[in-house]
């Protein structure tokens, strides 16, 4: 059986994490809203993503890795092409299958949108948070790298 220490000590874990979750949505909520990913399903910037750090793929390696069935990625892929922000080359390997990869397009949709994301989380701490709580806020980064560092 705990102590009343240990389980209030639990009770202040459980609510700090609840409120981290709960606060991280809502930064990345706004983060998105600055980048006009607003357009897109979630899924489908999750592809692009992939595509941008892993590089061209098939559209069938692609629903593995974001773990979907492969019609749902072809339907995705096609409103991707449809919207000029990926483009397929037959695979020279093997022509059954086809390449996908981002466009120039996309690739400058990215940048763009990233530089707005920075640059309103830049403005939104100089303009909110004194250089002590600039500091404050730097020390609570390191802890969540921690966090988050396998």
């Amino acid at each position: 059986m705990s102590n009343p220490s240990e389980s209030r000590q639990a009770a202040r874990t459980s609510a700090l994490a609840e409120e981290l979750r709960l606060l991280i949505g809502k930064l990345k909520r706004r983060l998105r809203a600055q980048g006009n990913h607003g357009d897109l399903p979630p899924s489908q910037v999750s592809v692009l993503l992939r595509l941008e750090k892993e590089g061209p793929a098939t559209v069938s390696s692609l629903a593995r890795s974001e773990g979907m069935r492969p019609q749902s990625m072809s339907s995705a892929i096609s409103a991707l092409e449809a919207a000029g922000l990926v483009r397929g080359a037959p695979d020279p390997n093997d022509g059954r299958q086809t390449i996908i990869s981002l466009t120039e397009n996309c690739r400058e949709w990215v940048r763009v949108g990233r530089a707005a994301r920075q640059d309103w989380l830049s403005r939104t701490i100089t303009a909110r948070l004194s250089p002590q709580e600039q500091e404050e806020l730097a020390g609570a980064v390191r802890l969540l790298k921690r966090l988050t560092d396998d």
